[in-house]
């Protein structure tokens, strides 16, 4: 059983599990977090997972993971590596996770909090009016077959040609918002049925959109550079592939438990059921996955259509005094995606990829502070990665029995913040205190050099799925 003897302190932020720990660790494993955090990481099946990553084939220097790591399925949420494709590398449907895609998009807007504070409960209830959300819902109107084929071939890139967005959308996307080896006829029928009616719906789980503003700059000069400034309006999109992606991981998932024999792949966890990626199996996931990726970009571009009809609505009425109404694209980055990145296969299941100058979207938890930060030279330790989030401390189901939707509603009124949920489940399952301290997770890859503070955002108002 992993214990924290078992474990080297590198520095600070950065411990290892030796691969002498247990015989099949083809590698060491990495976590990153400071000593105030280490205990907690021992309090589900996280590290033991995270174990589990180096005994994959192909897989180079070490598995890691980020503080915001917790249990997952197959990799702990918040876990990264990278296998030789060049190689025996394999590809693990498991290790991006159900929600293909699950990213962040930042929009921002030429406006001051004192210039849309009597509009803020308006500008919620609108947003949360024409961006379905929840469980399974959708639009009325279904795509047809050819038309969610051009989505998932062509990603963010198809909707603004549809003229739902700008060119300058898509160049502040990752991969410009669409990976090119997608191959729809990898994806199932059932797949592409669930999604008909998803591009443009927000979804449930801690999936939200929020109405911030900036409220503490860390570094002046990078925030210039990325358009910031104290009291900024911006606005955050957390959503992934919702029901199209959750179905190409299933479909993946069986195949590959199905095909492991074949390779002579053994693991002691079949929840992280592989392929080689270079084999058929393999390359049909990374084509599908690819799909799914796609899709969620797109769905995120097609929020942003909607939010800017939102603004223009109910702002509109300000006009001479407020002259500019445009909401621009940040950045858009992705969460749960293997990506080929050189000769390696990099799998982020719950992490943010973390570019040298590119900026990181780091969403808190409901009704507490997100993060913008910078990738840097030094995150190349990390396989260029930094965290995704705050992180769970608690589950849904603990959650839902312990913490009172209407208390959470209660306490986040009394700090000034709106929150527009249908469903006081879905408030009590996203609770702030289900989740680790943000700040204290941003500090650790901050201190690690994984990516560097630029700026803290406060929720003004709050929209969530069920």
């Amino acid at each position: 059983m992993l214990q924290k003897k078992n474990l080297t302190k590198i520095n600070n932020y950065l411990w290892e599990i030796p691969k002498s720990f247990r015989k099949d660790m083809r590698v060491p494993a990495r976590i990153y977090v400071d000593e105030k955090m280490l205990d907690s990481v021992f309090k589900d099946k996280s590290l033991e997972q995270l174990v589990n990553l180096t005994a994959l084939p192909g897989i180079e220097k070490y598995s890691l993971v980020m503080p915001d790591v917790h249990e997952g399925y197959g990799s702990p949420i918040g876990g990264v590596f990278a296998t030789r494709v060049k190689e025996d590398g394999i590809i693990s449907p498991g290790a991006v996770g159900y929600d293909i895609n699950c990213g962040v998009r930042l929009l921002k807007s030429n406006l001051s909090v004192n210039e849309i504070s009597s509009n803020l409960d308006n500008l919620a209830t609108e947003i949360q009016r024409i961006v379905p959300s929840g469980l399974g819902k959708g639009h009325l109107k279904k795509l047809d077959i050819k038309e969610l084929d051009r989505i998932l071939e062509n990603g963010a890139q198809e909707i603004v040609k549809q003229g739902y967005g700008k060119e300058e959308d898509i160049k502040n996307c990752e991969a410009n918002g669409k990976l090119e080896l997608a191959d729809v006829s990898e994806v199932s029928d059932t797949a592409k049925k669930r999604g008909r009616d998803q591009v443009g719906t927000l979804g449930s789980g801690n999936h939200f959109l929020e109405i911030q503003k900036v409220e503490e700059i860390f570094d002046d000069e990078v925030a210039k550079t990325f358009g910031l400034h104290k009291d900024h309006v911006v606005i955050m999109i957390h959503t992934g592939s919702r029901g199209l992606g959750h179905q190409i991981a299933t479909d993946y998932i069986r195949l590959m438990l199905r095909v492991m024999p074949k390779y002579g792949i053994k693991l002691l966890d079949r929840e992280l059921a592989c392929a080689p990626f270079n084999s058929p199996e393999g390359q049909r996931y990374f084509k599908a996955m690819s799909c799914g990726a796609n899709f969620a970009w797109a769905n995120r571009q097609m929020i942003t259509h909607y939010i800017r009809q939102s603004w223009e609505r109910v702002l509109s009425n300000q006009r001479p005094t407020t002259n500019d109404l445009r909401l621009s694209v940040l950045y858009d980055v992705a969460h749960n995606i293997a990506k080929l990145e050189g000769d390696l296969l990099v799998h982020r299941k719950g992490a943010t990829r973390a570019f040298p100058g590119q900026p990181v979207l780091i969403p808190g938890s409901m009704g507490t502070a997100s993060y913008i930060l910078q990738g840097t030279k030094e995150s190349e330790q990390a396989f260029f990665s930094s965290c995704h989030g705050a992180g769970r401390i608690m589950s849904r189901h603990k959650a839902i029995k312990t913490i009172s939707g209407k208390e959470v509603i209660k306490d986040l009124e009394n700090k000034g913040i709106l929150i527009k949920c249908y469903s006081l489940r879905g408030v009590a399952e996203e609770a702030p205190m289900a989740y680790k301290d943000v700040d204290n997770v941003v500090e650790v890859v901050h201190q690690a050099g994984l990516s560097k503070k630029v700026a803290r955002l406060k929720p003004l108002a709050v929209i969530k799925g069920e």
